[in-house]
Formats: structure tokens, sequence, C-alpha cells
């Protein structure tokens, strides 16, 4: 690969490597745990789901749990450094 790609084009190469994984990370995990996607054919017989619970249990991942907790800034050190009094 050396020799057919320039070392300009890595970072490019590597951005599109890490959100093409994201994108089928996020695909991933929608087709296989969201309540609403019925792969097999006894769950699509089902007209109306009763799954409440199982939705609410796909909604609050740990991932969201984790950031309720966290102050909504992005860069708190920077923020707390142009906001101080002087």
């Amino acid at each position: 690969m050396g020799r057919w790609v320039k070392p300009d084009v890595y970072p490019p190469m590597a951005a599109m490597g890490f959100v093409t994984s994201m994108c089928i990370f996020q695909l991933t995990r929608n087709a296989i745990m969201n309540p609403d996607v019925r792969i097999n054919k006894a769950h699509r017989a089902t007209a109306v789901l009763d799954n409440e619970e199982e939705g609410k249990k796909y909604a609050e991942h740990g991932l969201r749990k984790f950031l309720r907790t966290r102050p909504p800034e992005i860069m708190p050190a920077i923020n707390h450094f142009f906001s101080k009094d002087e």
C-alpha cells in the first residue's frame, strides 16, 4: 500500500475508517437489539408488540446513563479558564 498511497491520504483514510466503523456498529446494534426491529418470522407475525419495558431498556443504555451524571460541557478546563473573574 505504501507504493500506491501517499502519506497525505492516511489521515482522511483513518477518519473515513472510523466513521464507517461507527455506522456499521450503529446499524448492527439497531438490527440486533432494537425492540421494534423484527427479523424472525414469529415476531413479524405479531402486529402490535407489547414491549414497553424492552424499549425503555434499549433507550436507557449505559452511555446515556453515564453522560447524564456529567456536566454539559465539552471542554470544561477551557471554559473555566476563560470564564474566570479577574
